[in-house]
């Protein structure tokens, strides 16, 4: 049931979404949504572009929402791949007033979309995303985009509520956000250093701390100023633990899939994996012309390397 909590927090994207954005994302959003014709509800777009501002010389970052993947696809393998193991991820490129604009898509389906915001999806990729700033582009209609925001508002609530699962005493927005991004990029290969969580929270401190109230409203949760005096018995938070540890192992060993899948659907997926591996991490990936020609036998074995040098967490 939706109550006005939940239309305000919906509100909210609504007007986030009100905001600027440069010709040269719209130009990249378009012409990637007409890869995939009429089924395209709607481009949207995230990332760290998005947040900083940053375009030149950086990869945007995308999700195409579709109606079906069959409908998205001419090649069946590809709407296989998309449904056994979402989303499938491109390499888009495109000449924008004399800038070569990169981007890096996803491809999901609505219905994909709107279950992976939800907390009973064990893997965190989509909520843990959508939870953080977006702006949906070139919406197929009001009703599709009134459908979308509601899903991202859901996607903020998975977030806080799965945190205050497992930590109930939690009170401080500050301390609710970068504890649930550091929950969750630990629960992906992620070659970032520890301290992002912290790092995210400050680049939109106000709006994390609006949406803090509202979520918590949305979710009947009262915040109270004052933590529980005693901690709950260890038997109610063993569950909640051990929902994190099965996140951990499922993000880590999905993400893993997605890499080697990712790698025959990329176009340059390697070189791109090697660059920001190393703009996170400063782990440095030697990309030889053997890797390039079977980059899914290369990724494998050079993944545990990667790992023992510290490139993923």
């Amino acid at each position: 049931m939706t109550t006005n909590a939940d239309k305000e927090l919906t509100t909210f994207i609504l007007d986030e979404w009100k905001r600027p954005v440069p010709d040269a994302v719209l130009v990249a959003a378009k012409a990637i949504g007409e890869r995939f014709g009429d089924c395209v509800s709607g481009v949207l777009f995230y990332g760290s572009c998005l947040r900083t501002g940053e375009i030149e010389e950086k990869i945007l970052d995308f999700y195409v929402i579709v109606d079906s993947y069959k409908e998205a696809y001419e090649k069946r393998w590809l709407a296989v791949a998309n449904q056994i193991l979402p989303p499938n991820v491109f390499y888009h490129e495109i000449e924008v007033n004399g800038m070569t604009v990169r981007s890096k898509y996803a491809v999901l389906s609505r219905d994909d979309f709107a279950f992976r915001v939800r907390p009973e999806c064990l893997n965190v990729s989509v909520w843990a995303r959508f939870c953080q700033p977006c702006i949906l582009l070139h919406p197929r209609d009001d009703m599709t985009k009134q459908s979308i925001a509601g899903d991202v508002a859901q996607a903020i609530k998975t977030m806080l509520g799965n945190l205050l699962e497992l930590i109930p005493g939690a009170t401080m927005s500050r301390d609710l956000w970068v504890e649930a991004f550091e929950q969750t990029y630990a629960a992906e290969l992620r070659s970032e250093r520890k301290g992002k969580g912290l790092e995210i929270y400050l680049l939109d401190q106000d709006r994390y701390d609006a949406l803090t109230a509202l979520a918590e409203e949305a979710m009947d949760v009262d915040p109270g100023p004052i933590p529980p005096i005693k901690q709950p018995p260890r038997t109610e938070r063993l569950v909640p633990r051990l929902k994190w540890w099965a996140r951990r192992w499922n993000g880590k060993f999905v993400s893993f899939l997605r890499l080697v899948k990712a790698s025959m659907t990329f176009d340059g997926g390697i070189d791109y994996l090697a660059w920001k591996i190393k703009r996170h991490s400063g782990v440095e990936v030697e990309i030889t012309d053997r890797m390039r020609r079977h980059p899914v036998l290369s990724g494998i074995s050079l993944f545990w390397g990667l790992k023992r040098k510290g490139a993923f967490k």
